[in-house]
């Protein structure tokens, strides 16, 4: 986090490192434990600072061993290119599995991906573990331990369905909790108890740590995915409320390039030019920029939707590789700048970007207020609902008959919002999960998969558990007790 890097202490990163077999209880390297270490607020607070870091995850163009964790680094496969918004510039590897929904479950970023998360489930268990010593910071840190958890388990539960459940520092031995997995309905439990202690206990202090209204919209995101859609309005709406000074940005370009900005909610933060604080995705989105590079690029789908409704924001959003003319690159995080959109170089190494990564803006708020008061249905005429919906319509430049009569004769419809959401919130891995809770994943990407040669099924809304962890679940009556997900 920008403003806090200070407080991070490399003991506390060592000691929260995993060794891929034991990233829910990794084992200690130093003389040091969590009994002799967490005796000051301050070093409470490192801990908590530590959560981040474990989202942020390694640089991956600054390490070559695959048994780091990269955690949002790595994000985009396992969201955007198993969409129809983005897929590989080559078709080959182990990114091509995620475009061609050919995913094995000895895929190395799916592993990446899980065993990072949990990673991050530790750091934050372990924070909860020693509050008796955060003294006045107490509820804070609590809070900030919880909403992290949270975003961890929703992401978790959103991408593998029913996954083990670690509310607590376990001990390495535990391997019955390490990996028995819960049902689905057991962890969302968790999730809503823990982001409302969040909402409870914060403020809006802070975009790149757990804020008030970044919890709020975190809940009512979950709320929108189990079907509460009343109290997903309700904590839509607060975070609407002027007083809390949240608002979109009259340049869509501002959003991205000047951080900190009234849209940003809650932000992944990064540094340039920093070994263990920058970001390498933004360059691998690039051609032969990054380590490794060509993943992440725009699918003709997606310019075509892009072209069709995106107004202003289209050329922020996509642009032709000038060295591959038929191909073309995601715009949003450019680390290296382009002079004719003047965005500006973040980095002067693209691999070490300082780009932070937005995982919840006030855009997505108002798209999900209008989700919350669709409700599932076919349409909605609520001059509410349109009132949000107009105001993204209206800063991508739109007027007129552009944007939704509110005099009781105009209508948003599903499809609406969902094409809506895919433009505004283009490559900022949300379309997979809109499209599932939004009941078309099946449909669309069905017929996606068919025009581009791949084969989508029911099976493919969720990834596979990773082997390697299935291979050290122990065995009860002859079977790995971390069972495998169907199709896999």
């Amino acid at each position: 986090m920008k403003q806090i890097k200070i407080l991070i202490l490399l003991v506390i990163a060592v000691f929260v490192s995993s060794c891929e077999d034991t990233f829910l209880t990794p084992d200690l390297t130093t003389g040091i434990s969590s009994e002799t270490f967490f005796t000051t607020e301050a070093e409470v607070e490192s801990a908590v600072v530590n959560m981040y870091d474990g989202i942020q995850g390694f640089n991956a163009s600054k390490d070559t061993d695959s048994g780091l964790n990269h955690a949002i680094q790595v994000e985009f496969y396992v969201t955007e290119m198993r969409s129809d918004n983005t897929r590989t510039k080559s078709q080959e590897g182990e990114a091509a599995q995620f475009e061609f929904y050919t995913i094995a479950s000895t895929n190395g970023i799916v592993a990446d991906y899980y065993r990072s998360y949990y990673n991050v489930i530790y750091r934050a268990n372990l924070v909860l573990a020693n509050l008796e010593t955060a003294g006045s910071k107490s509820a804070q840190f609590e809070a900030e331990a919880k909403f992290v958890r949270a975003y961890a388990y929703f992401n978790l539960v959103r991408l593998f369905g029913d996954v083990p459940l670690i509310d607590k520092v376990i001990a390495p031995l535990d391997k019955t909790t390490s990996f028995t997995r819960v049902a689905s309905s057991i962890t969302y439990d968790l999730i809503v108890s823990d982001l409302q202690t969040a909402i409870s206990n914060l403020d809006d202090t802070y975009k790149d740590r757990a804020s008030k209204a970044g919890a709020e919209g975190l809940l009512a995101k979950v709320f929108l995915t189990l079907g509460r859609y009343g109290e997903a309005q309700v904590l839509l709406e607060s975070i609407m409320n002027p007083s809390r000074g949240f608002g979109l940005e009259s340049n869509f370009k501002d959003i991205f390039y000047n951080e900190g900005n009234k849209e940003t909610i809650f932000a992944i933060g990064f540094l340039p030019g920093v070994n263990d604080d920058s970001q390498n995705f933004s360059a691998e989105w690039l051609n032969s920029v990054g380590r490794g590079s060509g993943v992440n690029y725009v699918t003709e789908d997606a310019r075509t939707i892009l072209d069709a409704l995106g107004g202003n924001r289209t050329a922020l959003s996509y642009r032709q590789d000038v060295e591959q003319p038929t191909q073309y690159q995601v715009v949003k995080y450019l680390p290296n700048g382009d002079v004719d959109l003047e965005i500006p170089v973040t980095s002067p190494d693209p691999t070490s970007a300082g780009n932070d990564w937005i995982v919840l803006r006030y855009a997505d708020v108002l798209l999900m207020h209008v989700e919350a008061i669709l409700a599932n249905s076919a349409s909605t005429t609520s001059t509410t609902a349109i009132t949000s919906f107009n105001q993204i319509r209206s800063r991508a430049g739109f007027t007129g008959s552009d944007l939704i009569a509110t005099d009781g004769t105009g209508s948003i419809s599903k499809q609406e919002l969902l094409d809506e959401r895919r433009v505004e919130l283009a490559f900022e891995n949300h379309r997979f999960f809109d499209l599932v809770r939004m009941g078309a994943a099946q449909t669309v990407l069905s017929d996606f998969a068919s025009a581009t040669g791949g084969s989508f099924s029911s099976n493919d809304l969720l990834l596979p558990i990773p082997q390697i962890e299935i291979g050290l679940s122990p065995e009860v009556n002859g079977e790995s007790l971390l069972k495998q997900n169907p199709g896999y």
